[in-house]
């Protein structure tokens, strides 16, 4: 009797350990973040999720839609954020913007404060016809003004989506090259002119 009672005890402890909670966000970041060290300009605080990546981890992870309602307050947060340019003009120079577009420099541990970031455009997009390297994560972008002409509603767009995508696609995951300060305004309106521009290689 006595046997079976200890027995008894050890497979509820068992069976107890076994249904334990998962780990909390907080615990995970923990433990994440230990694994980690800051070096050069990366520092810890990029572990540090927003509620938006929290959300969007989350449909990553679960393969889950986004609820509706949840999509509909993250866009219209995130479009809040949207600066347009304080001069009115959109467009720069589409060679600059070329540059932009090619250049993956910025933000590593390796760079310092005063490394011109790039936006490393072509790792997803196709832009100019003449590049025979791009990545396809993105839609192929040539011929984008050409097709889209330059009506008001396609440059504030088009400056929107670059400035913030999750205004527009929550779970977008194109960079937030304006938001999260990756390229400033003058490389925004320079990429700009390479989507816009009919000069530009991409709208040839």
């Amino acid at each position: 009797m006595m046997m079976k009672t200890v027995l008894s005890l050890a497979a509820v402890a068992v069976l107890s350990s076994c249904a334990s909670p998962a780990p909390t966000h907080e615990e995970t970041m923990k433990v994440v973040k230990s694994s980690f060290k800051a070096r050069g300009i990366a520092k810890l605080d990029r572990l540090d999720q927003s509620e938006l990546q929290q959300v969007c981890s989350e449909v990553a992870l679960t393969g889950k839609d986004l609820p509706k309602d949840v999509r509909e307050r993250i866009e219209k947060q995130q479009m809040a954020t949207i600066k347009y340019p304080a001069d009115g003009k959109f467009l720069g120079d589409w060679k600059a913007g070329e540059v932009v577009a090619q250049a993956g420099r910025g933000l590593q541990w390796t760079d310092n404060e005063k490394t011109v970031n790039g936006g490393n455009c072509y790792a997803c997009h196709q832009l100019s016809p003449q590049e025979i390297s791009f990545g396809n994560i993105g839609p192929s972008l040539k011929g984008y003004g050409k097709l889209r002409g330059n009506s008001e509603a396609v440059v504030k767009y088009t400056w929107g989506k670059i400035w913030n995508t999750h205004a527009y696609n929550a779970c977008s995951s194109m960079p937030r090259f304006g938001d999260a300060g990756i390229l400033t305004e003058a490389q925004i309106k320079d990429v700009m002119a390479l989507l816009l521009d009919p000069n530009s290689p991409v709208n040839k």
